[in-house]
């Protein structure tokens, strides 16, 4: 898990290209839930909240 410390050092470039990363991870492991393939299903929340975390710190960059 990334921290936002590490997030906020990147450039918003890079953080788009994260986030459609991160988007695509969830994607895979939707599916594979929905195939009976996952087994850990803690990967949900793990992604959700770094999704999350990256679209704060887009946020904050276009306020600041």
């Amino acid at each position: 898990m990334t921290k936002a410390q590490d997030l906020r050092a990147q450039k918003p470039e890079e953080l788009e290209g994260r986030l459609g990363d991160l988007k695509k991870e969830q994607f895979n492991l939707r599916f594979q839930k929905a195939s009976g393939q996952l087994t850990n299903t803690a990967q949900f929340a793990r992604v959700r909240k770094e999704i999350a975390r990256v679209k704060t710190i887009l946020r904050q960059g276009q306020k600041g």
